[in-house]
């Protein structure tokens, strides 16, 4: 037993070496690419960090709180993002918290703006899920901290390969939940719709999203708790935000900076959390 043993073990399938290979030839042929795509996303999303820190704190808390009465018509809500909000002034992470919602904000809407197609396209097509099905599981139990190698071999240090990294994180779960949603629509409402001369596009946009928007925006709110998950991660690789902080603060046991950006991401996830929640039945009072 022994023998086979070291014969397996002598005998190891370079699996490394080819994915290391693989890796070299994007490198050496598509250098460029990766630079000027690099430079896009850090454009845009440090553009959206500077247009949210040119706009005056209290404006832009009024405009969240705004937002929330909208969505929502929670006084309760309204007041509750305020004080958050004006909580995280006061302990001077207000900059980092911007650059972590501009992170966050927009791997989300690449996450949904490519998630949902994929999610409808699966339900429709069980063949396509039953291919995305082991990937998606392979994206979700494969340890965050991987997604960070490639990401910086290919964009370097920034806050682009975190970005990338959160994406690939974050994708899976408005797949699925897309495709879950689409997926139940009862079999009665597609039948009346296609009794009332609905053509497939028409079912699509009137019978099924409709049906599963609550499914939908629960995959939304799961992208952005995953994104947040992934600030600390992304701020190892030079990402700004609440995580570098938090990365200081471990790196030199400080138990009080950790603590005050660990609670201002917190606060954000809760926020988010609450306004991103599909409104279902509207209260006028909280």
């Amino acid at each position: 037993m022994d023998w086979l043993t070291t014969q397996i073990s002598d005998h190891k399938i370079p699996l490394g070496s080819w994915i290391a290979g693989f890796f070299d030839f994007l490198i050496n042929n598509f250098a460029t690419f990766f630079d000027l795509l690099s430079a896009l996303l850090e454009f845009v999303v440090e553009g959206l960090t500077t247009l949210m820190q040119a706009c005056p704190p209290l404006a832009l808390i009024a405009s969240i709180a705004v937002l929330a009465w909208w969505l929502h018509r929670s006084l309760w809500l309204v007041l509750s993002i305020a004080a958050f909000l004006l909580l995280i002034i006061n302990q001077g992470y207000w900059d980092q918290t911007l650059e972590t919602l501009a992170l966050v904000f927009f791997a989300t809407l690449v996450c949904m703006l490519i998630g949902t197609p994929i999610g409808i396209a699966a339900a429709h097509r069980p063949w396509l899920y039953a291919v995305i099905r082991p990937i998606l599981d392979l994206m979700q139990t494969i340890p965050t901290f991987v997604y960070l190698i490639p990401t910086l071999i290919l964009f370097g240090l920034g806050v682009v390969p975190g970005l990338i990294s959160t994406v690939i994180f974050a994708i899976p779960a408005p797949i699925r939940l897309t495709y879950l949603g689409v997926h139940s629509v009862p079999q009665q409402l597609l039948e009346a719709g296609k009794a009332f001369g609905a053509n497939r596009r028409q079912l699509l946009w009137k019978v099924e999203l409709p049906h599963a928007m609550p499914t939908i925006m629960a995959g939304l709110t799961q992208a952005i708790m995953l994104s947040l998950s992934m600030v600390v991660i992304a701020a190892l690789v030079g990402a700004d935000g609440l995580g570098k902080p938090v990365v200081r603060a471990l790196g030199t046991v400080n138990i009080k900076m950790g603590i005050e950006a660990g609670l201002a991401i917190v606060v954000v996830a809760i926020l988010l959390d609450r306004i991103c929640k599909h409104p279902g039945r509207r209260h006028t009072v909280g």
